[in-house]
């Protein structure tokens, strides 16, 4: 396995009493309970064992004195179902010596340690965990929880000096739901080279359940859902069908011809993620053409307040350098008319930019891009992006967001517009 090469993976002795975990795990289940490295993602598929393999996991270290987990889901009614922690924990914990304190939704044992369940729905459920301090912090479903709201629960992850117990961050989810595009970036795409651990279990991994009659239920889902819950699918995307992945070619820098004209298109947003809800983001792509081939050389995409948008944005400029063209999406009315005056005058002297009204829906701005892709005209040229621009792009227009599109399609139309502007030159003078 690969996280048995990992530093992090060195166990520590566990002398739990047995009867806390009065199950027999299963291969992969086992996997996750014994490793003890800092970070980690379980499942990718209903019927894995997740629940199961989270709680025992949450309990190993129980024998340690004041030791403390925390187990969350989305909602507290996701707690009490049949088959999740409450209900779980009462049929392995009844009768022996920890006890049930119903109002703190807390087991303790006689060691001093404490299991914990808890909710994460919204940016208020946060003041839950100030001031926590917890050795494990186990998420299940994961990706159904806001990605900021699952950052800040790192921070509540510590112990005091001397503690004899890993600190561990515990994810178990499926495919899809809102942090879908975060988890997999996290612990599948750059997992390994990060240090973080991904378990895959699928339902062919967990011999206690019902397969037959669990497949029979997954049938009746659409082919997305059930590709992301069968098979733990973390690429299939829900199909836009305006962009296929295969049409995208990916490049080494070097293969990118010189003398290009850049443009840097900007699609800007101005929320932050504070409100436990999925904002829009800002994105900034830089495409130039040669010879019939297009080329997006880097795209800028991120979640930040105005003034925060401002310092990305000149960042940007200063790196693109001077010879790069910038525009911007001018929205309707005074408003964006002053925002364009505002970042000519305050945040982009000296650069080469200006405003640009967007016209037609974005599904029209996205169609000569689409066209040039699909005949194989549009080079990708390696960097951390590609991965979420291809994501964006295989499910727009309906995916959950599309402002890399909106970029991309925007830097499309500024630089087709300046080759419209030629060819009516070079016919006057015919």
């Amino acid at each position: 396995m690969r996280w048995l090469q990992a530093e992090a993976t060195k166990r520590l002795p566990s002398s739990s009493s047995p009867n806390y975990i009065p199950v027999t795990l299963h291969e992969k289940q086992q996997e996750f309970y014994d490793y003890d490295g800092p970070d980690g993602l379980f499942g990718g598929a209903a019927g894995g064992g997740k629940t199961i393999g989270q709680l025992a996991s949450s309990l190993k270290y129980v024998h340690v004195p004041n030791y403390s987990a925390l187990l969350i889901r989305r909602a507290y009614t996701h707690l009490q179902q049949p088959g999740a922690f409450i209900p779980t924990s009462r049929a392995w914990l009844l009768g022996t010596d920890a006890k049930y304190n119903q109002s703190q939704h807390t087991w303790f044992f006689p060691s001093g340690a404490r299991l914990t369940f808890g909710y994460l729905d919204n940016i208020r459920d946060l003041d839950r965990y100030q001031g926590g301090e917890y050795q494990y912090i186990g998420v299940d479903e994961a990706t159904q929880i806001p990605e900021q709201l699952l950052r800040y629960l790192y921070s509540r992850l510590r112990k005091k000096e001397g503690m004899q117990v890993p600190l561990r961050m515990r994810l178990t989810a499926n495919p899809g739901g809102v942090s879908h595009e975060y988890v997999k970036r996290r612990y599948i795409t750059n997992g390994e080279k990060d240090g973080r651990v991904f378990i895959p279990s699928l339902l062919s991994d967990n011999p206690s359940l019902d397969r037959g009659e669990y497949l029979k239920q997954l049938a009746e889902l659409d082919p997305l859902t059930r590709a992301r819950l069968l098979n733990g699918d973390w690429d299939v995307m829900p199909e836009g069908g305006l962009f296929k992945r295969p049409w995208f070619s990916i490049v080494e820098p070097s293969a990118v011809p010189r003398g290009i004209r850049w443009v840097r298109y900007w699609d800007m947003a101005a929320t932050e993620p504070k409100d436990g809800s999925d904002p829009d983001w800002t994105a900034g792509a830089l495409l130039g053409l040669s010879e019939g081939v297009w080329y997006i050389r880097d795209i800028q995409r991120f979640r930040a307040s105005p003034e925060g948008n401002e310092r990305r944005v000149l960042q940007t400029a200063v790196a693109d350098g001077n010879a790069v063209e910038i525009r911007m999406e001018q929205e309707g009315g005074a408003s964006g008319k002053s925002i364009i005056a505002y970042y000519a005058r305050r945040v982009l002297t000296g650069f080469r930019f200006s405003g640009a009204p967007p016209s037609g829906s974005k599904v029209e701005r996205a169609g000569p891009l689409a066209s040039a892709a699909e005949a194989g005209n549009v080079r990708l040229v390696e960097g951390s992006w590609i991965h979420e621009f291809l994501d964006e792009a295989s499910a727009f227009p309906l995916g959950g967001h599309d402002d890399q599109i909106d970029a991309c399609s925007g830097a499309f139309g500024i630089i087709n517009q300046r080759l419209g502007a030629v060819r009516s030159l070079r016919i006057v003078d015919l």
